[in-house]
């Protein structure tokens, strides 16, 4: 196994461990806004929910496309 993959293995891990402090320790009303971007769709009737949050995934892929890329660039 190259040394190279276990250097990513650890950033990531480090990343979540940092993302899951941050919105276990209150940072949840940092993130409140996620999943009702203009563009998420939300459709809720009586019995009924349908839930599609196109534009937050979209944004996600986008940031996580660019940690991504700052990574390999190290």
């Amino acid at each position: 196994m190259p040394p190279q993959l276990g250097k990513l293995l650890v950033i990531i891990g480090l990343g979540i461990v940092v993302l899951g402090a941050i919105i276990w320790l209150g940072g949840g009303s940092l993130f409140s806004w996620f999943g009702r971007l203009p563009g998420d769709i939300r459709i809720e009737r009586p019995n009924f929910r349908f839930y599609a949050p196109i534009v937050s995934m979209l944004l996600l892929s986008l940031v996580l496309s660019a940690i991504m890329w700052l990574v390999r660039r190290l």
